[in-house]
């Protein structure tokens, strides 16, 4: 077992190292698994490890048509294995018939979602690297299809963490040269309680266009990140099921830049639900964190080099954290060597021309 799991280990590396975007890594990756642990559909999400939304999934069409109501059971109802319960477990990787004791029919999610479409047993993984979550794997196998047993779990177990590393790595914005010449003007959007869009702007239409390109959507899907958000905001409105992190995530777009879509709920005089979605170019403030997560950084030194961006000195700094110039010091220390840079200036250079930070 131990050679063959090295054996799939060499080729998840090599899969990561040769493809360049995540999209591809993925729809490989998922290729490769099948031979792997048998399985009939796949969703393959990648996730903003902030607030654990979708950034853009891969999904088999037969699954595509239940998004939506995957979305709705994730985010709205108590259920078996959530996403976001995985990723703050122990165990990243779990199976329903093993969660449910072999009686699946106890998912809400099961009974109304997977076994009228077809489903059996499902397999999640929270793909979580050095701490952090980057990416969800869920796949499934049909009605008549033996359930997943505990040795397909195992092997799972041990390569999503090369898989979520890969995911990280694929997630630090990079600079590049053909970029959009203009990005669009802030979008909005306002939507029902069940998706539908009642009215937006021209930019949301942009903006929408770009976020369809990114996941290889045709020009009437809603974007799965946009879905994501929407369910967010309406699961921070049902008592008992807020999420402190808020509906918010960053999406790489097809050219490299990032989109940030935030989400939040309407009260008006019909007492009908409505969404308004906010589309807009993401700024220093929304792509600082990704990249300290992507590069390990701690959320003091996050901190620092927020400063730093915002041109303050030591001693400015340390009146600015309350600790001293010395632990200052310190942590630009652990800065200069996580991100490979001597100094400050160095610094400031590879986030503004490597990573494409805004100054």
């Amino acid at each position: 077992m131990d050679t063959q799991l090295n054996s799939f280990l060499n080729k998840i590396t090599t899969l990561g190292g040769a493809l360049s975007n995540s999209q591809a890594y993925r729809n490989e990756l998922i290729k490769q698994l099948r031979s792997w642990i048998p399985f009939e559909s796949a969703c393959f999400t990648t996730v903003d490890p902030r607030t654990l939304l979708s950034t853009g999934a891969i999904t088999d069409e037969n699954i595509e048509t239940i998004h939506d109501r995957l979305f709705e059971y994730e985010y709205l109802y108590s259920d078996y294995n959530h996403y976001h319960e995985l990723a703050n477990s122990m165990e990243k990787v779990a199976t329903l018939s093993r969660a449910t004791n072999g009686a699946l029919s106890k998912s809400p999610r099961y009974r109304n979602v997977l076994q009228p479409a077809g489903f059996h047993d499902e397999m999640r993984a929270a793909l979580v690297a050095e701490g952090m979550c980057w990416g969800f794997l869920t796949i499934f196998r049909q009605v008549g299809q033996p359930i997943f047993n505990e040795e397909e779990r195992q092997l799972l177990t041990s390569l999503a963490p090369f898989m979520a590393a890969t995911l990280r790595d694929r997630s630090l914005p990079r600079s590049t040269v053909d970029g959009i010449d203009h990005m669009p003007e802030p979008g909005l959007l306002v939507l029902s309680e069940t998706l539908d869009i009642l009215t937006y702007n021209a930019a949301a239409r942009q903006w929408m266009s770009l976020l369809q390109d990114a996941e290889g959507l045709d020009g009437i899907s809603l974007p799965r990140p946009l879905r994501a958000v929407c369910f967010r905001a309406l699961s921070e409105s049902a008592q008992g099921t807020a999420y402190s992190t808020g509906a918010h995530t960053r999406v790489r777009l097809s050219d490299g830049s990032f989109a940030s879509i935030r989400a939040s709920l309407l009260q008006g005089p019909d007492s009908l639900a409505k969404l308004a979605v906010t589309l807009e170019p993401a700024n220093t403030t929304d792509m600082l964190p990704l990249i300290s997560d992507a590069l390990g950084l701690t959320e003091r030194e996050n901190e620092v080099i927020s400063g730093i961006l915002r041109g303050l000195s030591t001693k400015e700094l340390a009146q600015s954290l309350f600790i001293s110039p010395y632990t200052i010091q310190d942590h630009l220390k652990s800065i200069f060597l996580k991100t490979g840079v001597n100094s400050r200036r160095e610094l400031i250079w590879q986030l503004h021309s490597k990573y494409s930070l805004s100054p």
